[in-house]
């Protein structure tokens, strides 16, 4: 059976030979919020975006992080940056999931 714990582990073996793969870096970050470790998952949706300022779902996802850590500034931050990110990129779709998220917390 597979475990979140394989599958991160996986995920980090994959990033050791490919450290610069914004996907495969989105998918450690995902299974890292999926699985309850809200400070790595943060962690690792930072780093997308310090690499790829574009990647749109990184600025999304990790924001729901912040927000299940209760750190809700942070994440109205992330959000908005997420906005202007995708604004740029013309990822319409996460733009308006951003801009959703930004206007429940207010």
């Amino acid at each position: 059976m597979i475990t979140v714990s394989n599958r991160i582990e996986t995920l980090e073996n994959l990033l050791t030979q490919s450290p610069g793969d914004s996907r495969l870096r989105y998918m450690l970050a995902n299974e890292f919020k999926n699985g309850g470790q809200l400070a790595e998952a943060i962690r690792e949706f930072r780093s997308i975006i310090a690499a790829d300022v574009n990647y749109g779902p990184a600025y999304y996802h990790g924001g729901q992080a912040l927000e299940k850590m209760n750190l809700l500034d942070e994440a109205r931050a992330i959000y908005a940056a997420g906005i202007e990110a995708t604004g740029r990129s013309g990822d319409a779709h996460t733009r308006s999931e951003l801009e959703a998220a930004l206007s429940i917390l207010g």
